[in-house]
């Protein structure tokens, strides 16, 4: 075990791809010599290579293209895209291309081995180009997986694991998170299941599922909820799409409530999916109705990003309202 924040985990799970399987390629804007604006990939050109790691012109599309192509001839590329918010003009290659070139050839091509990395949220103060949720648009689109880390032991078993996966994956990487969260991670080669959710924390009351930095956000409010005498189940769900109906209606099944938790707008967003499966499933057993916590329905404010985010607090106040209902 070694102590990493989530960067250097995600660092050590690209260097173990790239040392274990020649196929596996890194590239994107800057992630070369720089390492990227993160430094993600810093060391991986000097260890593997131009050939291996290199920089790409300033063209999501062109990225996602040529990651396209490359899988469909074997290779294993791992595609950054430098924030989330610019993964826009990569969209088509993304949902008409990526996500539909298995079916549509009948399997006979196929970018299975694909992973696109791209960092995402807010909490950096970083505007509304610097700091938006993606990932409802995507969980829209059969042919992918989308998944979110909340640590550095998730990150990197995760990223493992999506790189291996044998469909195409979106990896979306908590960048406030990036040096801010650290722990305990394995220095082996490990991969943890994609569509699989996780029960970190077993409760009798209510049910609080998150991903991604809000799981740090919910065991805040949790701190609070048990303050109050109020037993919270708490589940990560890792994996957008496809995601784990099962364990959280069997979750919701026990505690009879719910409170969904993400960055992104209210309006679309994926509680709203999570929130219609498990009623459909749970209605009979629910105590009060399903509640979403959430980013609000406008841009991503800059001065004022406090109050957007979907807090502690507010999480809090929605959990008390659900018991109280």
């Amino acid at each position: 075990m070694a102590k990493m924040n989530m960067l250097q985990a995600i660092n050590n799970a690209l260097d173990i791809a790239m040392a274990a399987d020649e196929g596996v390629l890194c590239f994107g804007e800057d992630v070369g010599e720089f390492g990227g604006v993160f430094r993600a990939t810093s060391n991986l050109q000097q260890k593997y290579g131009k050939t291996r790691c290199f920089n790409t012109p300033l063209v999501e599309q062109g990225i996602i293209g040529f990651a396209n192509g490359l899988a469909a001839q074997g290779s294993i590329p791992v595609a950054e895209i430098q924030f989330a918010d610019y993964i826009f003009p990569a969209f088509d290659q993304i949902v008409n291309e990526t996500a539909k070139f298995r079916y549509r050839s009948g399997n006979l091509f196929n970018v299975g081995g694909l992973t696109i990395r791209a960092p995402y949220g807010g909490g950096i103060s970083g505007g509304h180009y610097h700091s938006q949720s993606p990932e409802a648009y995507f969980a829209h689109t059969p042919g992918l997986k989308v998944v979110v880390p909340r640590n550095p032991h998730q990150a990197k078993g995760l990223l493992l694991g999506s790189i291996r996966d044998q469909n195409p994956v979106l990896f979306f990487e908590p960048k406030r998170l990036y040096r801010a969260s650290t722990g305990e991670v394995p220095e082996s080669d490990y991969q943890l299941p994609l569509g699989e959710a996780e029960v970190i924390k077993e409760g009798d009351d209510i049910t609080v599922l998150g991903w991604g930095a809000q799981m740090e956000v919910i065991e805040r409010t949790v701190e609070l909820a048990e303050k109050e005498g109020i037993s919270c189940e708490v589940i990560d769900l890792r994996t957008i799409l496809p995601w784990d109906v099962e364990t959280v209606a069997e979750s919701v099944l026990k505690t009879g409530r719910l409170v969904v938790t993400h960055e992104a707008p209210l309006t679309g967003g994926f509680a709203g999916e999570i929130a219609a499966a498990i009623q459909t499933r749970c209605f009979l057993y629910l105590e009060s109705p399903i509640v979403r916590v959430t980013g609000l329905d406008t841009p991503f404010p800059l001065t004022l990003e406090k109050e957007y985010m979907p807090d502690h607090l507010k999480i809090f106040e929605a959990i008390k309202a659900s018991i109280e209902f």
